[in-house]
């Protein structure tokens, strides 16, 4: 008999397992198989067992979380033909894989797991009460957004990854045969996040370059209440070049478990890609608030529940006489209890309680410890050879671009697991000669170009990162960061969030940007627009001006990455790369000698801290990039004219030195800041903000560029900050 209290969903699979005929015919290919069917069977009904408990919490009022695998547990035969070692990137209908793997670890719990989750508690083993995600460090699951597709360009960056490191001879935190699996939707697919990535995927296999990814697309026909056209998938994915494509049910345990280990078999081996297409059914509506009957037939719902997963896995079990169809009955009946019995024991377990904890996972900072990897140079012979005897510290005075050029060379010289790469930085080596030599000096394993797709560059740099090597790519120009920046909002930087410190992106990206090359090139080339970056919670900002500060704040970058997992962002000012004169020709006061590393631990910039770079009494101005250049020739035009200015270079972004820039505020009374970001959401705002609600009470005034697209030739003059503003709003606080 079976209790009341069964969902009609549940009551069809048991009767159906109950109506199974002992001593059925096995599949035909049970006889090459040694898949763990019970294990299999365990692993779904549990799965299954978390999603009604989710709803069942839900009507009480408790638990946050109600999307559900319920129709998809054939994943937990992809996740039984695998390896526990092989990094899983999954999506949110994953509970049978998460099951399945978490049985590959002795001891591992999935179900307190999955109930932690939905229940926001701190003791979740994976984001500590954030968020309700599938993921554990010892399962080598990494934790999903809910923002569908945006896994696949981090899947191919771990795939690239461990392909490059077996190359390399250097360690990950995978093993040098391990893939890794992507699991995805059949209206992600659609998504240009995962075309792109999976173009990419088949690009590099193309160049000839492993990536042993498996992409597996549960296909259940549905984008919530969306259809997906009959055969898309396979019309899509069917004959892509370089793509290993098989197309199974995922009904079937023993199909789907062979199909799976050859698939992987033949990824380990080729090092080439492949697609998995699992044929799925959606049960239980997309989510809890989803009503499916609104666009889906009764007809149809009950239909699909002859094609349940479980029900497929049990009448495997039977044939193979492993249980009888009672016995699994009675263990689903089991399963089901003990799950919600333990969710009542887990209700009033802890959650957070204060916003500290909350955050205290979004970006480590051990400052001693970042700055003595900055300061640390490496092996000295590796560093005579990099630079062919002829040291950086010997050269001269440098550019910017030379400054940045050399500081690369010591960081992959010091740094034997680092990787700089992206769009015409290898041969070319950068639009603007900013990697010159590097190829030729570290090889192409380590310096490369990549393809010209900003999405795929940063998605292989968030695998890279995630699997211990330290990736430092470039984005060739800040207007194109716009159509991939969700790697870095949504991945990279929420990655340690979401995962309570346990995995992290560590990452530096340098991207070229703002105005001032005299009308060249247009707003693409002179995009000055950092405010999307600029509320990323974690997100280092760094922009220096100076080469005297160049190199010391690209290695703390660097060093960051290395020791707490940081994701900062360079940004480099264009103007100012082959700049060498600031107030007359001949100066060259705008470039500066390289520091050895007998002088890196004395001249270590932490992150967040700024620069006064000139002295004055009667007004502070505030600025940095181009800014901080502008702001130089204007105060010694205006000490001439008797008012003496002090300039302070901001240097980081975020976070913004508020109280050292307070400091020197009340010394003045009178601040200035040149802000050559936009007028709205500038990062002067930011300053202004910091200093009042610091308690500033002395003048203050602001320069901005128009909230305008930067025009093509001498038109961007009259959109970008001026010599002349700044002068006259100088003057006009002297006097206050």
């Amino acid at each position: 008999m079976l209790p009341d209290d069964l969902h009609e969903l549940e009551k069809s699979l048991l009767n159906g397992i109950a109506a199974i005929a002992t001593g059925s015919a096995a599949s035909p290919t049970a006889a090459t198989v040694a898949a763990p069917l019970l294990d299999i069977f365990t692993a779904q009904a549990e799965s299954r067992s978390l999603d009604h408990c989710a709803r069942w919490l839900r009507a009480q009022g408790h638990g946050y979380y109600t999307i559900g695998s319920s129709g998809h547990e054939g994943n937990a035969a992809v996740a039984a033909a695998l390896r526990v070692t092989d990094p899983a990137l999954l999506h949110y209908r994953s509970g049978g894989f998460y099951c399945a793997r978490a049985q590959q670890r002795p001891g591992h719990h999935a179900v307190r797991d999955v109930l932690a989750g939905m229940l926001a508690l701190t003791e979740d083993s994976i984001s500590g009460g954030r968020h309700k995600v599938f993921g554990h460090h010892a399962l080598a699951v990494i934790p999903q957004t809910s923002t569908i597709a945006s896994q696949l360009p981090r899947a191919l960056g771990v795939a690239f990854a461990i392909g490059r490191a077996r190359r390399l001879g250097v360690a990950t935190h995978w093993p040098h045969d391990a893939l890794a699996v992507c699991s995805f939707g059949d209206a992600s697919a659609n998504h240009s996040t995962a075309q792109g990535a999976i173009n990419a995927a088949c690009y590099v296999s193309h160049s000839g370059l492993p990536i042993p990814l498996l992409l597996v697309c549960e296909d259940n026909g549905l984008g919530i209440s969306v259809p997906t056209p009959a055969g898309w998938i396979e019309a899509s994915f069917g004959n892509r070049p370089g793509l290993r494509y098989e197309q199974i049910d995922g009904a079937d345990p023993l199909a789907v478990f062979n199909t799976t280990a050859a698939l992987a078999h033949d990824v380990r081996t080729t090092g080439k890609p492949a697609f998995l297409h699992l044929r799925t059914v959606r049960f239980l509506g997309h989510a809890g608030t989803d009503v499916e009957s609104s666009y889906r037939p009764a007809a149809a719902i009950r239909q699909d529940m002859a094609r349940d997963p479980i029900l497929g896995t049990a009448r495997a079990v039977v044939a193979e006489g492993l249980a009888t169809p009672d016995e699994l009955v009675e263990r689903y009946l089991s399963l089901r209890t003990s799950v919600r019995l333990l969710a009542l024991e887990m209700i009033h377990e802890s959650t957070f309680e204060s916003a500290d904890d909350v955050v205290r996972a979004l970006s480590a900072r051990h400052p001693d410890k970042v700055a003595a990897i900055a300061s640390y140079p490496g092996k000295a012979t590796s560093r005579e050879k990099a630079f062919g005897g002829a040291l950086p510290e010997h050269e001269g005075p440098l550019t910017l671009a030379e400054t940045i050029n050399r500081t690369l060379v010591d960081v992959l010289a010091a740094t034997p697991n680092s990787l700089v790469f992206g769009e015409d930085v290898g041969v070319k080596g950068g639009v603007y000669g900013v990697t010159r030599g590097l190829q030729k000096r570290f090889g192409s394993a380590r310096v490369f170009d990549s393809l010209l797709d900003e999405q795929s560059i940063l998605g292989l740099a968030l695998g890279a990162g995630v699997s211990g090597l330290l990736p430092i790519p470039e984005i060739q120009y800040l207007a194109y960061l716009h159509n991939a920046e969700d790697q870095l909002r949504g991945e990279a930087a929420s990655l340690s969030f979401f995962s309570n410190g346990q995995y992290t992106n560590p990452l530096v990206v340098r991207i070229a940007g703002y105005g001032y090359q005299k009308g060249f090139g247009g707003h693409f080339h002179n995009d000055n627009s950092v405010a999307v970056l600029r509320d990323i919670p974690g997100l280092v900002i760094a922009s220096p001006a100076h080469p005297a500060d160049a190199a010391a704040m690209l290695r703390t970058c660097v060093a960051a990455a290395a020791s707490d997992g940081t994701v900062s962002v360079f940004l480099e000012p264009i103007a100012l790369y082959h700049t060498r004169d600031l107030l007359e020709p001949g100066d060259a006061a705008w470039t500066a000698p390289y520091a050895g590393p007998d002088r890196w631990r004395h001249e270590h910039v932490p992150i967040g801290e700024g620069r006064l770079v000139r002295d004055g009494d009667d007004v502070l101005i505030v600025s940095w990039a181009n800014g901080l250049a502008m702001s130089l020739q204007a105060a010694h035009q205006l000490a001439a004219e008797g008012v003496s200015c002090c300039v302070f270079d901001l240097r980081w972004l975020a976070p913004l030195p508020i109280q050292q820039v307070l400091a020197h505020a009340n010394q003045v009374d009178r601040v200035l800041v040149v802000d050559e970001t936009r007028n709205t959401g500038g990062v002067g705002e930011g300053v202004v903000t910091g200093l009042v609600e610091a308690g500033y009470t002395g003048a203050i005034e602001r320069v901005a560029a128009l909230d305008s697209f930067v025009p093509l030739g001498d038109a961007a003059n009259l959109v970008l900050v001026s010599h002349d503003q700044i002068l006259d709003a100088a003057r006009r606080l002297s006097i206050r």
